[in-house]
């Protein structure tokens, strides 16, 4: 059996597990409701300049039934602050991340041919190219949420970790540049609604980040990112007070990409270390490690604890050509990075540790939409460490369940039914671990 404790004697890994396996404060009252909020279709039109107005059809139904975060952008005061009510003396978990409005819709080939738009890519674009492809888009029709590949890891946290299955009900966090603008409300208002608290404050007079979603019949998605002029993460006093009071600090790649941010990540690094915290990075996409290599390796190869990546995106950080095969970068990163994770789409994924890894089979499903499913599969890994486990094989094999729940419902959100499914039989796997080790122990 392939256990953390093990085959980590010399990391951060045994210091922490304990502390996060043993009972926290559990907070008298919950801070936010559980559940989602109506979803709807929202019909996007832009002006000449290339405002977006947007507004919602809102679907009937109950609230509670509803769990993807999509929806309204009202327009409302931007300057909104949503700080939670109380603050817990410790976050579990800290995600540093783009903060990413998305406007997802069904488009033609044609449309992005027309448009010159390259299928199946990630493009960071500028306010007028922006403009130029909502104008296009006139009349369409597409949903809102508040997106990001850092999010929708951060919300299915929460979900697997709010009820008392297994420990207390984790407290998860995000910071990351939002502005006072409607579209920076619309993003802290539905995170809050998960059970995510969006803990930065929103910049004066600055415009928040957006993605397009472009998805063709094929499934394929192209991705265009503005990054809004409030793109900029600093590393003010309030920002490192709150890495100090992390047990795992979670980078997301793309965070890379903004202007002047290198600094902020390497000094939310080596805080969140110094207060006895791990540190854990997204790959996130293949054309942002190419565009950010030195700042990637500086990063992974000196304050990195765990690293999430898909096969892809781990072979550009080992710099060779994609056809190797995905074990193979699991166990060469691994020498570098104490617990690497390499997922491998419907072929499985891998563990990798101290120059070794193992696989981790794919779980079953009938796939629906594969958006998400690498976000939904970390996790999966961070519930495990959060809760204590120290088999690598039954953790991998929780974080491969979450994806395939993901995997097999249209939506990146791991639905809150479904997460307290999956807490209460990684905690039955567990208890039978503990039990089989009582009794071996007692012979």
């Amino acid at each position: 059996m392939a256990s953390l404790s093990h085959l980590l004697p010399s990391t951060r890994f045994p210091s922490l597990l304990p502390k996060c396996a043993s009972p926290l404060p559990i907070r008298t009252s919950r801070l936010f409701p559980r559940g989602g909020v109506r979803s709807g279709s929202v019909s996007v039109t832009s002006s000449n300049r290339g405002c977006v107005k947007v507004f919602a059809i809102l679907q009937g139904g109950d609230e509670s039934e509803s769990e993807e975060e999509e929806g309204e952008v009202r327009d409302c005061q931007g300057g909104e602050e949503m700080v939670p009510s109380v603050s817990p003396e410790k976050w579990d978990v800290l995600g540093l991340g783009q903060a990413m409005v998305d406007f997802s819709g069904i488009v033609e080939d044609e449309f992005l041919q027309k448009l010159g738009i390259e299928k199946g890519t990630r493009k960071v674009v500028n306010h007028e190219e922006r403009g130029r492809v909502l104008r296009a888009m006139d009349g369409c029709t597409y949903k809102a949420a508040a997106g990001g590949s850092l999010s929708n890891t951060l919300v299915a946290l929460a979900r697997l970790g709010s009820r008392s299955v297994g420990g207390p009900h984790l407290n998860i966090a995000m910071a990351g540049s939002v502005g006072s603008d409607p579209l920076g409300s619309f993003y802290r208002t539905k995170l809050r609604r998960a059970n995510v608290d969006f803990l930065s404050k929103p910049v004066k007079d600055g415009t928040t980040g957006t993605v397009i979603v472009l998805t063709t019949p094929d499934a394929q998605r192209t991705m265009l990112a503005y990054q809004g002029t409030s793109s900029t993460v600093s590393y003010d006093p309030y920002l490192a007070s709150i890495v100090s009071k992390t047990n795992i600090l979670i980078v997301e790649g793309y965070l890379f990409e903004l202007p002047h941010t290198i600094e902020t990540i390497k000094r939310a690094c080596e805080d969140a270390h110094a207060s006895g915290a791990l540190v854990a990075v997204t790959a996130s996409d293949v054309s942002c490690i190419n565009r950010c290599y030195d700042d990637f390796w500086d990063i992974i190869g000196n304050h990195t604890d765990i690293l999430f990546a898909n096969s892809n995106e781990a072979h550009a950080i080992c710099n060779i050509a994609p056809s190797g095969a995905p074990i193979s970068v699991a166990r060469h990163l691994s020498q570098t990075i104490p617990l690497v994770s390499v997922t491998d789409g419907a072929n499985g994924s891998y563990l990798g540790v101290k120059g070794e890894a193992i696989y981790i089979p794919p779980s079953p499903c009938r796939p629906v939409d594969t958006c998400g499913a690498g976000d939904a599969y970390s996790s999966g890994i961070l519930y495990g460490v959060l809760r204590g486990a120290s088999d690598l094989k039954g953790m991998g094999a929780l974080a491969s369940r979450v994806a395939a729940v993901v995997v097999g419902q249209q939506g990146t959100r791991l639905r809150v039914h479904d997460a307290e499914r999956l807490a209460e039989s990684f905690e039955w796997h567990l208890e039978k671990l503990r039990l089989g080790s009582d009794q071996i122990s007692s012979l």
